[in-house]
C-alpha cells in the first residue's frame, strides 16, 4: 500500500477534480497517476535532504497553488518587449496554456517539428513518449513528477536528421496571479536526430504571486548540437522551479546558459547524461539577486562514456538579503575514461546581509580523467572601485561598471555575438533597476 505525506494531500484534491481528457492516451493518463502517488511518497522535500539543504520553501508549502485552468489578458507590449530580433518562430503560453494570438509560427522546414503539447497529442503522440519517463515515477524529484501529473501544455521541437533551423526557436512563458493562487505546469520536450541542429531561448516573466514549474526533456542524437538559453524574470512575488533532463550522444554538442534574475523563490536543476562518446556539455549561468529573493542553480552531469569534455561557469551577485545556491556535481563513471570537466562558480556580495552557499563537487570512478572545480565568494574588488572613483565616476555608476564587467565573463561563454548582447541587455537592465531603486531609498 502506497503511503502519501500529509502535505501532498490538497494536490491529490485538485487532481481528483480536474476535468477528465477522454481523448488523453490511456498510458498518459497511467503515468499521470502513477507520477502523482511518487510525488505523494516523496512529499515536500526538507533542509536534511542534501539536494535541498539550503532551499527555503516556506513560500511554498504556505499555500495551496491549484492547476492553472485558464489564460489570463496579457498585452502584447508585454510579449513583444522580450522579442528576439531574428526569432522567427514564437510560442507563448499564459499561465502555461498556449496563447496563439500573441504567438508567430513560420514555416518550418521538412523534417521540422514544433508544435505544442496539445496538438503533438492530438498528431504526434508517439513523440510525447519521450518527454515523460520513468523518472517522473521513480525518481528522486518531486516537483518534476507533480509535474507530470498536471502538466495542461508545453512546446515540442523534434528535427529528423540533417535538419537545421537556421533561425532561433523562442518560447515565452507569461504567468498572472489570480485568486486562488494557481500553478503553471508546463512539459517540453526537445528531440534532435542525427546531425540536427536548433537555438532555442525561453523567456519566464509575470506579475503577482504564481507558481511556475516546468520540467524539459532534451535528447541529442549523434552529431546532433543544441544551444540553448533562457531568462528567468518571473514576477517578484512568483515561485519558480525548472529541471532540464538532458541526454547526450555520440559526438554530440549541447551548450546552455540560465540567466536567473526574478521570482521570490526559484531553482532551475540541469540533469546531463552524458551517454555517448566525444559529448561536449557546457552548462552556463549567472543570477542576480536582491531584495530577499532566494534562488538555487543545480547541475549534476553524469559522464558514462569516455572523451567527454564539460564546461561550467556560473556567477552570482547577490545584493541586500538576498540568498544564492549553486549545487555542482560532476560524476565519471569507470567508462568515462579521458573525461576533461571544469567547473567554476564565483560570487559577489553587495551587502553585508546577502549570503551564497556554493557546493561544487567531483566524484570521479575512472582513473585517466582532467578534472577540476573551484568557488569563491568575496565582496566587489575596493581598488578598482577606488580608481574608477578617482576619474570621476560616482560610486553607484562604478558598481554598476563593475557588477556588468563581472557577469560578462560569464556571458562570454556564449558563443553568438547576437544572444550575448540579449542577455547582456538583461542584465544592463536589472543594474538599472537597482538604481532606480536606490534612488529611492530602498534598500
Amino acid at each position: 500500500m502506497t503511503v502519501v505525506k500529509a502535505e501532498t494531500a490538497p494536490y491529490f484534491e485538485a487532481f481528483r477534480a480536474r476535468p477528465h481528457d477522454a481523448e488523453e492516451p490511456r498510458w498518459l493518463a497511467a503515468r499521470r497517476e502513477a507520477a502523482l502517488l511518487r510525488f505523494g511518497e516523496l512529499g515536500f522535500p526538507t533542509r536534511r535532504q542534501e539536494a535541498w539543504r539550503f532551499t527555503n520553501l516556506r513560500p511554498l508549502q504556505g499555500t495551496n497553488f491549484a492547476p492553472a485552468t485558464g489564460i489570463a489578458a496579457v498585452a502584447p507590449a508585454v510579449v513583444e518587449a522580450l522579442r528576439l530580433s531574428d526569432a522567427t518562430h514564437r510560442l507563448v503560453f499564459v499561465n502555461g496554456r498556449f496563447a496563439p494570438e500573441l504567438s508567430l509560427l513560420s514555416v518550418v522546414p521538412a523534417g521540422a517539428w514544433l508544435a505544442t503539447v496539445r496538438r503533438t497529442l492530438d498528431e504526434r503522440p508517439e513523440l510525447l513518449e519521450a518527454a515523460v519517463d520513468d523518472s517522473d515515477t521513480a525518481g528522486a524529484q518531486p516537483f518534476a513528477s507533480l509535474n507530470a501529473a498536471f502538466f495542461a501544455d508545453g512546446f515540442v521541437l523534434a528535427l529528423e536528421p540533417g535538419v537545421v533551423l537556421d533561425r532561433p526557436v523562442q518560447i515565452v512563458h507569461v504567468g498572472r496571479a489570480a485568486t486562488p493562487a494557481q500553478a503553471a505546469h508546463v512539459r517540453n520536450l526537445v528531440l534532435l536526430r542525427e546531425g540536427s541542429r536548433a537555438t532555442v531561448i525561453e523567456n519566464f516573466t509575470g506579475e503577482g504571486a504564481y507558481w511556475s514549474n516546468s520540467v524539459t526533456a532534451l535528447s541529442l542524437g549523434e552529431r546532433a548540437a543544441l544551444r540553448r538559453i533562457k531568462v528567468q524574470d518571473d514576477g517578484r512575488d512568483a515561485i519558480h522551479f525548472a529541471v532540464d533532463r538532458v541526454t547526450l550522444g555520440d559526438d554530440t554538442r549541447y551548450e546552455s546558459f540560465v540567466l536567473t534574475l526574478g521570482a521570490r523563490l526559484a531553482r532551475h536543476d540541469t540533469l546531463a547524461l552524458i551517454a555517448g562518446e566525444r559529448a561536449h556539455c557546457a552548462v552556463h549561468g549567472a543570477y542576480l539577486l536582491r531584495g530577499e529573493q532566494e534562488a538555487t542553480n543545480a547541475t549534476a552531469i553524469d559522464h558514462a562514456a569516455s572523451h567527454g569534455t564539460t564546461r561550467e561557469v556560473w556567477m552570482g551577485v547577490v545584493d541586500d538579503r538576498a540568498h544564492g545556491v549553486f549545487l555542482g556535481r560532476i560524476a565519471v563513471r569507470p567508462a568515462g575514461q579521458k573525461t576533461d570537466a571544469e567547473q567554476l562558480n564565483r560570487n559577489v556580495l553587495l551587502s553585508p546581509r546577502a549570503t551564497v552557499d556554493t557546493k561544487p563537487e567531483l566524484e570521479i570512478l575512472a582513473d585517466d580523467v582532467k578534472c577540476s572545480h573551484g568557488a569563491t565568494v568575496g565582496d566587489l574588488d575596493e581598488n578598482a572601485l577606488f580608481y574608477l572613483r578617482t576619474r570621476g565616476i560616482s560610486e553607484a555608476d562604478a558598481r554598476r561598471m563593475l557588477i556588468d564587467a563581472f557577469t560578462a565573463e560569464a556571458i562570454a561563454t556564449v558563443e553568438d555575438v547576437g544572444l550575448r548582447d540579449y542577455l547582456a541587455a538583461h542584465v544592463q537592465r536589472w543594474l538599472s533597476q537597482d538604481g532606480d531603486a536606490r534612488r529611492e531609498g530602498v534598500s
